[in-house]
C-alpha cells in the first residue's frame, strides 16, 4: 500500500487582493516621494533651511505645501505597500487608519466649507493679499500668483488691478524712489494679444496711471476672488465628481486592507 501524501494547505490569502493593494500603493509611494523631493529641492534653492526666518507665512509657502503633501502621500503609500507585500497586519491597520483619518478630515473640511462660506472667502482674501505683498520676495509665490492670474482664472488682484497698490514695487508712491513698476501690474495681469507668441514682460507698466487709462483695456479688470467663484460655479459638477471619486477610492482602500487583514488572521489561525 503506497504511503499517503499530505499536501500543504494552499494559502487562503487572495493574491489578487494583495497585489492590487501593493500595485496601487507603489504608485502613491513613488508619487509622494517625487512631490516631497520637489518641495525639498524648492526649499534648498531658496536656501530656506539656513534662513528659516524667511518663512513669514509658512502655510502659504508652495514648497511647504508640497513637502507636507509628499510626506502624507509617501507615508500612506509606504504602509499600504509594505503591509500588502509582507502580509503585515500592523502596517495594513495603519494604512486603513491613515485613509480613514484623511477621509474624515476631507469630509469635515467639505461640510465646514459649505457652512462657513464667508469665513473661507475671508481666508482666501487674506491669503491672496499676502501673496501680493510678498510677490517679489518669494519666487514660488510669484510663480503661483502669475499662474492663477494668467493661466487659470484670467484675473488681476483680489477685487481688481488696484489691489496691486499693496505691493511696495507696484505702489504708485514707489515712483518717487525709482521703481519702474510703480502704478503698474505684473505681466500676468495682461491679456494675451492676438498672434502674440511671447508676452511682453513689461506690458503692465504704468497701466494704472491716470494718463494711461486708455491702455487699461489691455489688462484683466476682474478680481481673482470673483473669477474663482465663477469658475467654481461653472465646474461644480466636475469638482464634486472628483471629490466623490477620491472618497470612493479611499473607502475601497480601507475595505481592501481590512479584507486582507482578515485573510491573514484566518491563515494564521489555521496554521496554529
Amino acid at each position: 500500500m503506497p504511503p499517503k501524501r499530505y499536501r500543504r494547505d494552499q494559502s487562503e490569502i487572495s493574491c489578487c487582493l494583495k497585489y492590487v493593494i501593493f500595485g496601487f500603493n507603489v504608485i502613491f509611494w513613488l508619487m509622494g516621494l517625487s512631490i516631497l523631493a520637489v518641495g525639498v529641492w524648492a526649499w534648498t534653492e531658496k536656501d530656506t533651511f539656513n534662513n528659516l526666518s524667511r518663512l513669514t507665512n509658512i502655510a502659504l509657502d508652495p514648497a511647504f505645501v508640497l513637502i507636507v503633501t509628499g510626506l502624507i502621500t509617501f507615508t500612506i503609500g509606504f504602509t499600504g505597500c509594505v503591509g500588502a507585500l509582507r502580509e503585515n497586519t500592523c502596517f495594513l491597520a495603519c494604512y486603513a487608519i491613515f485613509l480613514a483619518i484623511l477621509l474624515l478630515l476631507e469630509m469635515t473640511a467639505g461640510i465646514l466649507g459649505f457652512i462657513f462660506k464667508d469665513w473661507i472667502k475671508s481666508q482666501a482674501t487674506n491669503g491672496f493679499q499676502a501673496f501680493i505683498v510678498h510677490y517679489r520676495d518669494d519666487p514660488d509665490q510669484q510663480n503661483l500668483i502669475d499662474w492663477i492670474q494668467e493661466k487659470w482664472l484670467e484675473c488681476c488682484g483680489i477685487e481688481g488691478p488696484k489691489d496691486w497698490d499693496r505691493n511696495v514695487y507696484f505702489n504708485c508712491s514707489s515712483e518717487a524712489v525709482g521703481s519702474r513698476e510703480a502704478c503698474g501690474v505684473p505681466f500676468s495681469c495682461c491679456k494675451q494679444k492676438a498672434n502674440e507668441i511671447i508676452k511682453n514682460k513689461q506690458c503692465g507698466y504704468d497701466v494704472r496711471k491716470q494718463e494711461y487709462r486708455l491702455d487699461a483695456s489691455q489688462i484683466y479688470d476682474k478680481g481673482c476672488l470673483q473669477a474663482g467663484e465663477e469658475w467654481l460655479e461653472r465646474n461644480l459638477l466636475f469638482v464634486a465628481g472628483v471629490a466623490v471619486g477620491v472618497a470612493f477610492l479611499q473607502i475601497l482602500g480601507i475595505c481592501f486592507a481590512q479584507n486582507l487583514r482578515a485573510d491573514i488572521y484566518a491563515q494564521k489561525a489555521k496554521w496554529n
